[in-house]
C-alpha cells in the first residue's frame, strides 16, 4: 500500500512563499509521476502541477501558476515539493499529492491518479 502524507501548509500574505513537501511510502516512489492539485471551497479539483518519474524530468504546469510555482522531487527520500512564490488569494486552497501512472495533459493525470494525499490547506490573506 503507498501512502502520501503532504505538509507545510498554512497562512501567508499575498506575495508571500510556502512550499509544500509529500512524503510518499513504500518501494515504487519512483516509477511514479507525482502531481499536486488544489481544491477552493465551491469549486471543483483542479491541477497544479506535475513531474515525471525520474529526478530532473519533464514538469508541466497550470497556466495559472506557471512563473511562480516549482515542483521538484528527490527519489532517494520518496518525497516531491511544490515552491510556492508570489502567492496571490485565489491561490487559497487545500493541495493535494496524487501519484499517477504515465503521462499526459491535466485531465489524463487526474484519470490516471492511482493514489491521493489528505491534503494540506493554504491560505493567503490579502
Amino acid at each position: 500500500q503507498v501512502q502520501l502524507v503532504e505538509s507545510g501548509g498554512g497562512l501567508v500574505q499575498a506575495g508571500g512563499s510556502l512550499r509544500l513537501s509529500c512524503v510518499v511510502s513504500g518501494r515504487t516512489f519512483s516509477s511514479y509521476t507525482m502531481a499536486w492539485f488544489r481544491q477552493a471551497p465551491g469549486k471543483e479539483r483542479e491541477f497544479v502541477a506535475a513531474i515525471i518519474s525520474r529526478s530532473g524530468g519533464s514538469t508541466y504546469y497550470a497556466d495559472s501558476v506557471k512563473g511562480r510555482f516549482t515542483i521538484s522531487r528527490d527519489n532517494a527520500k520518496n518525497t516531491v515539493y511544490l515552491q510556492m512564490n508570489s502567492l496571490k488569494p485565489e491561490d487559497t486552497a487545500v493541495y493535494y499529492c496524487a501519484a499517477a501512472t504515465g503521462w499526459g495533459t491535466a485531465d489524463f493525470l487526474l484519470r490516471r491518479v492511482d493514489y491521493w494525499g489528505e491534503g494540506t490547506l493554504v491560505t493567503v490573506s490579502s
